[in-house]
């Protein structure tokens, strides 16, 4: 356990009402009292904190009266310790109690100065001034100290014992059982299986409660239940960090009501597609995962990306140390868009390759990297591990829950629906992920219906819940909606494994015949189990005239893939009759689709330049065109690799600098 940051100097006698006035303490909110600490001798303390760094004082810091407001402001403001010459008694406990270090160390507190870049080593107790170079020795923390600090505090310890840790096991080996953060650190797990809940938990807020949450907030009630062994501070932090300015919105995740129908519109993110929703935050808790495994290896995220993806991984992992991300794209099955937001991305540790193939080729043999033992063999000797981006990594799954809970209780809040009312989901997929983040929402209490499953003229899922079937038997098409462009859908995987009873040897026999043979039959039993899900599909002529219609009658402009969405939902309405309130997941901006949306639109604007496209868009919808696009109308091509999918392996290596 390690601490590094720059430090805040103070002499004698640092008093609780200097770390935190009196005047102050009608507040109870932490935030609130952070904001004020140290205001009284050091105005702009709460401005120029950063997360990580640390105070240094002379003798008797934390005298005065015992409020344990004190230790509780600076932990929160981001101080991840406080090294002094002496500390008084009451101080020294309440600060253990509430998860933040302090260290006795007279030659430290006297060698140290302000603005200094100080490494802690909690295990030795050594204190490292990084700026001058000189070292000092405190006393290192027992075990258990270590343990409740880790805890966020005695409260966080207590109740962490008394709570269930949430383990993960592989859908093809139920005995092997791992914790969140090892299954986010590993992706895929080693027997080819995907990670899988032991079990999902209920939701431990009502409705009510989650009505009145911000996302931020409802993003910590649902993921502190699945991600168990991060700490409160840990997940606050990574999800604060994910959910920022970033977004162009500080709902994050806007409702629009559209005559009859509600778009969730998950692409106000950095790359402007739903993508962002979990990868803004995915290389946060990778990240944090690796510090608390004790990871020394670099981090490779290797991904295969059907054009969204690709672009919101490598802006979540650009730069961040510790990490390496190789992205592997179709090179014909992305939009022109797609592919400039991948092909202009900066970052030192990033690297775009198109191969000559399609998604599933992409797909197959990101899989087969991971699960080649010689080629993990040379990466553990280079000091490299794999981890993966895809929605194959329960760290981009769990994200993805949380804007169904968020979307169903701000139905609620608006006075759209009533609590415990019934509401149905259409989600636009082709790999099975997003829809299957529905499906755990409704398994931890969102009170949804149908879960509608919307194809393009890929259309293998709409015929597996159609038949029972499964077959990837059958010509690609590509399609004006590629990132749906998909007839292995990966994540389809968790759901035979629970509509099997959990039976990890059935859902291996499946996997085996899909993979040698192409195609599975589920058993009547399991496709009893389907009740919940309802499927359909759009064609190339039906998606135009959806997003042309919708134009025409509302104003609203969708992409291609809510288009898809909106056919099917429409047409599920028309079949059954079912007038419950419905959702539909807009899943891109219209902008990242612009010539399709565009020329279904109006057909003769298929002659226009892409940047005259941007410019119409703009004009017909009345929403600016982002920040994501302007930046990539005159961005340089940085990435111009290209390979055959046979020579996915030798290319890892060559960008790794793995010789062989």
């Amino acid at each position: 356990m390690k601490a590094l940051g720059h430090v805040f100097k103070y002499g004698d006698n640092v008093d609780t009402d200097v770390i935190i006035p009196a005047r102050y303490l009608n507040s109870f909110d932490a935030q609130e009292l952070a904001s004020h600490a140290m205001v009284d001798i050091d105005p702009d303390f709460a401005k120029k904190v950063q997360p990580g760094d640390m105070i240094v004082a002379n003798k008797n810091f934390g005298c005065g009266s015992s409020r344990e407001h004190a230790p509780l402001c600076l932990k929160t403001a981001g101080v991840s310790c406080v090294i002094a010459e002496t500390f008084a008694r009451i101080f020294y406990r309440n600060a253990i109690n509430i998860g933040l270090p302090i260290i006795e160390c007279p030659e430290a507190a006297r060698g140290i100065e302000a603005g200094d870049e100080v490494e802690v080593d909690f295990d030795s107790g050594k204190i490292y001034n990084r700026t001058k170079g000189t070292e000092f020795q405190g006393q290192p923390f027992p075990e258990f100290m270590q343990k409740l600090i880790k805890a966020g505090g005695l409260v966080n310890y207590t109740n962490s014992k008394k709570k269930k840790n949430l383990l993960y096991k592989s859908t093809r080996n139920a005995e092997k059982t791992v914790t969140a953060s090892e299954a986010i650190l590993k992706g895929l797990a080693e027997d080819g299986g995907l990670f899988v809940p032991a079990e999902i938990p209920k939701l431990d807020v009502t409705m009510e409660e989650l009505k009145d949450m911000s996302y931020q907030e409802t993003a910590y009630a649902v993921m502190k239940q699945f991600l168990t062994d991060f700490t409160e501070e840990e997940l606050k932090y990574c999800i604060d960090r994910a959910y920022d300015e970033k977004f162009d919105t500080e709902t994050i995740a806007p409702l629009a009501k559209v005559g009859d129908t509600y778009y969730l519109e998950l692409f106000h993110g950095a790359t402007i597609a739903f993508k962002d929703m979990a990868l803004s935050i995915l290389p946060h808790l990778l990240t944090t995962a690796a510090k608390n495994n004790n990871v020394t290896k670099d981090i490779v995220i290797l991904t295969a990306t059907s054009g969204d993806t690709g672009k919101a991984a490598l802006a979540g992992f650009a730069d961040v140390p510790g990490t390496r991300i190789i992205v592997f794209y179709p090179k014909d099955g992305v939009s022109r868009v797609q592919e400039l937001q991948m092909v202009t991305q900066k970052g030192k540790n990033t690297s775009v390759v198109a191969i000559h193939g399609n998604f599933d080729n992409a797909q197959s043999g990101v899989k087969a990297l991971f699960e080649d033992k010689e080629l993990e063999r040379e990466l553990n000797t280079a000091g490299y591990q794999f981890s993966s981006a895809n929605s194959i990594n329960i760290g981009r799954l769990v994200p993805q829950i949380v804007y169904y809970v968020y979307a169903y209780a701000k139905l609620v809040q608006n006075g759209e629906i009533k609590t415990g009312e019934q509401i149905n989901v259409t989600v636009p997929t082709g790999n099975f992920g997003n829809i299957l983040a529905a499906y755990y929402a409704k398994q931890m209490g969102v009170p949804i219906d149908k879960l509608i499953c919307a194809s393009n003229e890929n259309k293998v899922l709409f015929d597996f819940f159609r038949t029972g079937e499964y077959d990837r038997n059958r010509e690609f098409i590509l399609t004006s909606s590629p990132s749906m462009d998909i007839l292995i859908s990966s994540n389809l995987e968790r759901l035979i494994y629970s509509i099997a009873g959990q039976d990890a040897e059935k859902n291996t026999e499946l996997m085996r015949q899909l993979k040698e043979e192409g195609c599975y039959k589920i058993t009547a039993e399991m496709r009893k189990k389907l009740n919940d899900f309802e499927g359909g599909y759009a064609t190339e002529e039906e998606t135009k005239t959806e997003i042309c219609e919708t134009y025409r009658s509302t104003g609203y402009v969708m992409d291609t893939h809510t288009a898809v969405a909106a056919h099917v939902c429409r047409t599920y309405r028309e079949k059954t009759g079912d007038n419950k309130k419905m959702l539909v997941i807009s899943t891109a901006s219209p902008y990242k689709f612009t010539k399709s949306v565009m020329t279904a639109i109006d057909e003769t604007n298929n002659t226009m330049e892409e940047s005259a496209l941007f410019d119409g868009l703009k004009k017909i919808s009345g929403m600016e065109i982002p920040d994501a696009i302007e930046e990539i109308r005159n961005a340089e091509i940085l990435h111009t690799g290209e390979c055959g999918v046979d020579k996915m392996k030798e290319t890892v290596r060559k960008i790794l600098g793995i010789e062989v």
